[in-house]
């Protein structure tokens, strides 16, 4: 049974009450107080005191000070008045109970609303941090975007004044060429109205025709290296040669020991086809071990790891005494993650790396 505390000391003002409790040993850590508008409750075992107060109180602005083996609160009151007593007398238990209880439960309603109130002032902050750091994202992609448009426009200008430069450069190589030739044909023009005017015999006169003629027909060749059009665009021609199985001379030739053997090859080549039905859609030259494999490797070097590694399996399923097809094939399966296949090609290699030695 707890000990009921019944010496303690109060007094009053209009506006507030003094109660000083006295409890030896008390602590902090160790009392329990319990306070609403009608009912204080203060528990430091073996100790309990309890008051139905006379009148509310503002129980969210009223102290406890704990120190001294004292207890001293400071109670405001609703309502400026002086009270009576202290603690409510002439009321029976059960109207005591009720008033226990409902502090009981205004002050869990209290805890409920204040856990909400915490909760919803949380969510707010993570919304609100939330937001400032989208608006951040959303400023640096728009700083990002800008630099970007910058930079774009900046290499715009910069291929726009090379291009003017180079147009420029050729307009001028244009002129200069022009003002070549015109001096060109204003020397020869000049050289004629002096080979004219000259006086000398036939024969000088004859020489001089031809080297006029002469230096017409230079004059005419430079213009015809000018205007030498440019060569033409480069193609190619496709030549098919009638296909011969054998190179060996027809009088040396076995014509039934080809045969047979061309149909032995057919036999080969269609009992392949049956076995790997990925063949049959492919030329020659693509069932070839070393093809897939370069095809692969061409495959790897762009990046389209899927796409080697089918290869690869054709190439495995065609030939697979070929070591560099696993380590291949290993490495793809490695781009991709694959470590388990990865670690297995690696370990394909290596025992037909050991057959063949």
């Amino acid at each position: 049974m707890p000990l009921q505390v019944s010496d303690y000391s109060w007094q009053q003002t209009k506006t507030a009450v003094f109660l000083s409790l006295p409890l030896k040993g008390v602590c902090v850590r160790d009392a329990d107080v319990f306070c609403t508008e009608n009912y204080l409750k203060v528990n430091f075992p073996p100790f309990l005191f309890e008051a139905f107060l006379y009148a509310p109180i503002d129980d969210a602005s009223s102290k406890a000070k704990i120190g001294n083996d004292t207890v001293v609160f400071t109670l405001y009151k609703k309502e400026a008045a002086m009270w009576e007593t202290l603690s409510l007398t002439g009321v029976d238990k059960e109207m005591l109970q009720k008033i226990r209880e409902k502090s009981i439960l205004q002050a869990q309603e209290r805890a409920k609303e204040a856990i909400e109130a915490k909760a919803t002032a949380k969510r707010e902050d993570q919304k609100y941090a939330l937001d400032a750091m989208m608006k951040i994202e959303e400023e640096e992609r728009k700083k990002i975007e800008d630099m970007k448009e910058n930079e774009r426009i900046k290499a715009t200008k910069e291929l726009e004044a090379w291009k003017e430069c180079q147009r420029k450069a050729e307009e001028q190589k244009r002129i200069q060429r022009e003002e070549k030739l015109r001096q060109k044909e204003k020397q020869i023009e000049e050289e004629r109205k002096n080979l004219k005017h000259k006086s000398l015999p036939r024969n000088s006169s004859r020489y001089l025709a031809t080297k006029g003629r002469n230096l017409e027909n230079i004059f005419s060749e430079k213009l015809k290296e000018d205007s030498i059009p440019a060569p033409r665009s480069v193609g190619s021609i496709k030549i098919n040669f009638t296909p011969r199985v054998f190179p060996t001379a027809l009088r040396e030739s076995q014509v039934a020991e080809e045969e047979e053997w061309l149909h032995k090859q057919a036999e080969a080549r269609r009992a392949m086809n049956t076995d790997i039905p990925e063949l049959c859609d492919l030329k020659e030259e693509e069932k070839n071990p070393e093809w897939l494999k370069d095809k692969g490797n061409k495959l790897f070097a762009t990046e389209n790891y899927l796409a080697a590694i089918n290869a690869y399996n054709l190439a495995i399923r065609l030939n697979n005494k070929i070591p560099l097809l696993y380590l291949n094939r290993a490495a793809c399966h490695l781009k991709l993650k694959n470590l388990h296949k990865a670690i297995e090609d690696s370990s394909k290699e290596s025992c037909s790396f050991e057959s063949i030695k």
